[in-house]
């Protein structure tokens, strides 16, 4: 056996014994330490005292704070997160674990008030310590509840938003007009974060923002106390129509938190069943990660399964193998059946998605469709019943398409130049959802690889032409959902191979950009600061993730596996079993500067399907 086989075969191995009895597999989607904060922030407001799971929360949240009292949303960046360490504080306060005057503690607070005190805070920060009885609520909002009501030929309008961006600030309109806070007997007092007041104050020119919002509701519809009633009314019911199964709105944790305290604050009760569901919702996010309990931002669940699905057939495992066949029925299950806010700017559109979370049923996304599209594409001839989740999931995903000609994650062109005046930081990320080189070039490489679309098919062509016009100019591309560079530019050059374009001179410049930050070693790095400084940032040091990524893009564009090639290979291969602080270092992003997110599924799906890819190109060379 091959050293190839053999690395193959221990991956597949380690796969197949972590599947879940439902054919699933629910590796952690690790998300920092401020879901761990909310959490207890959420329960000891609700004095819901869940004493093990707050205790543990609060052990997660001191074991991961660094010497000088910060906390940090990676290895590498510098000093600590002001942001996150004034999140972390508040949540070990408020666990009655930790006391105020712990060195531990002291050190978090001389931290916080040398980078801004509780005034740095991000908007969503400052929405949860105004709801909390910790920071007093800003006159007037820059949105105000209005934009309910705006029409959708209304240059700015609710549904211009992302869906992502929609979610969250449904509550957060509910919560500024009503100036909600809660506190209880055990609240922490937080005021000696403060630097200079405790007033949350919005700049002049957003404030003309929200008057032209205003009077553009009340020219085009009359009667202003009525319309608020009904703008309330519209944001209530937008939260409550779109609550999961497991009682989640949306299947996300921050939106499902922000509900709570938004329906807190029109007069319902904590014991009411929206309410205690929405906690057992956000409770069964709970994974446990080195013995101690963390709530995830989500569950990762369908995206894991169908990534892990379709590498162990790459990898040649058969597709009437038991664990591909549990898999493949649990995806088929999960295929959505509802028209779901896409359908808004998608009018044509019919069901056929897939969603990232196992409860989720009305937000299907284009990586999570063509994800679980590979992995089912096998078993598609053996029955009518895979031929129609087939057929109705090619049919969305090209319905998706947007007009620039590349593909959105969740919803189609709802770029809005609008978004850059919005006093809210990283706007562009938790409003916008654009046609990104990810996205792009995995759909690319999905139609071009699986179905029996030709490079001459305007779909393809429109798509290759996006990818082509927003190449940056050192020849890589910036990837949206991972880290970053090394990301987008395997997803693009994987995906214009495969539409016929492996001698294009953008798949070469690519290539050669690739080949140009290889590490010593063999591997490929990327550091998350490449995010937030919109450069490339190597991390100076090699993952398993990023190796497989730069290495699959090389196989794919390459006639022969050159040195570059060899060497890669040879570190994963070299790698397989490696527990380090690389194989823990985030390669998953939603929110640049905010929100990083480690995969503990990557270490495996990369370097299998990598492997299996050389394998299948070249053989045992």
């Amino acid at each position: 056996m091959t050293k190839t086989a053999a690395g193959m075969k221990r991956l597949i191995a380690a796969l197949k014994r972590d599947q879940s009895s439902d054919g699933s597999w629910n590796y952690p989607f690790e998300t920092g330490i401020s879901t761990d904060a909310y959490m207890i922030i959420l329960l000891r407001t609700l004095e819901m005292h869940d004493e093990k799971l707050i205790q543990g929360l609060a052990a997660r949240i001191l074991s991961k704070q660094e010497q000088n009292g910060a906390w940090k949303l990676f290895r590498d960046e510098p000093d600590g997160n002001a942001n996150a360490t004034l999140e972390a504080y508040y949540g070990l306060l408020y666990s009655g674990y930790v006391e105020k005057e712990d060195a531990r503690m002291k050190a978090a607070r001389k931290f916080i008030l040398e980078h801004g005190g509780l005034e740095s805070a991000n908007v969503i920060t400052k929405i949860m310590l105004a709801s909390t009885g910790q920071y007093q609520w800003p006159e007037s909002f820059p949105i105000p509840v209005e934009i309910m009501l705006l029409p959708l030929s209304f240059p700015f309008n609710f549904y211009q938003f992302s869906v992502y961006g929609r979610v969250n600030l449904a509550p957060i309109l509910i919560l500024s007009e009503k100036k909600f806070s809660l506190k209880t007997k055990n609240s922490p007092n937080l005021s000696d974060l403060l630097t200079t007041s405790a007033r949350w104050e919005i700049q002049p020119e957003y404030r003309s923002l929200f008057s032209f919002l205003k009077e553009g509701v009340e020219e085009l519809l009359g009667l202003p106390d009525q319309l608020h009633s009904l703008a309330m009314d519209r944001a209530k019911n937008y939260m409550l129509e779109r609550i999961e199964p497991d009682g989640t709105f949306y299947s996300y944790f921050s939106s499902t938190f922000l509900m709570v305290f938004a329906l807190l604050s029109l007069g319902y009760s904590k014991d009411e069943p929206v309410i205690k569901n929405a906690v057992e919702g956000l409770k069964s996010l709970r994974t446990d990660i080195d013995g101690l309990p963390h709530i995830q931002y989500a569950n990762a669940s369908i995206w894991n399964t169908s990534l892990i699905n379709t590498a162990l057939q790459l990898a040649g495992v058969s597709s009437n193998d038991p664990a591909v066949k549990k898999a493949n029925t649990y995806l088929l299950k999960r295929q959505h059946v509802k028209f779901g806010d896409w359908a808004i700017h998608n009018p044509h559109g019919k069901p056929g998605g897939w969603g990232f979370s196992d409860i989720n049923t009305l937000n299907p996304d284009v990586d999570d469709t063509t994800a679980s599209l590979r992995a089912i594409t096998r078993s598609v001839e053996d029955s009518s019943e895979y031929q129609d989740a087939w057929d109705r999931g090619i049919q969305w995903l090209i319905s998706m398409q947007n007009d620039d000609g590349g593909w959105p994650s969740f919803e189609r062109n709802t770029e809005n130049p609008w978004l850059a005046f919005l006093p809210i930081e990283k706007g562009e990320f938790i409003f916008g959802d654009p046609t990104s080189a990810d996205l792009t070039g995995r759909t690319l490489e999905f139609l071009g690889n699986y179905t029996n679309l030709r490079a001459a098919d305007p779909l393809m062509k429109n798509g290759v032409n996006w990818l082509l016009g927003n190449q940056e100019k050192d020849g890589s591309w910036y990837g949206r959902w991972g880290i970053c560079y090394i990301y987008g530019t395997w997803a693009a050059v994987t995906g214009l191979v495969a539409a016929g374009h492996s001698n294009h001179s953008s798949v070469r410049k690519a290539c050669d950009w690739l080949k140009k930050i290889q590490n010593e070693d063999g591997g490929w790095g990327e550091s998350c600061l490449s995010d937030s400084q919109k450069s490339y940032v190597p991390l100076n040091a090699s993952t398993l993730t990023d190796t497989a990524w730069a290495v699959d893009a090389l196989i794919a564009a390459e006639d022969q596996p050159n040195e570059q090639i060899q060497k890669g290979i040879q570190y994963l291969l070299n790698s397989i079993d490696k527990e380090d602080w690389t194989t823990v270092y985030p390669k998953g992003q939603a929110l640049a500067g905010s929100f990083y997110i480690h995969y503990h599924s990557y270490r495996y799906i990369f370097p299998l399907m990598a492997l299996a890819h050389f394998r299948g190109k070249f053989g045992n060379k």
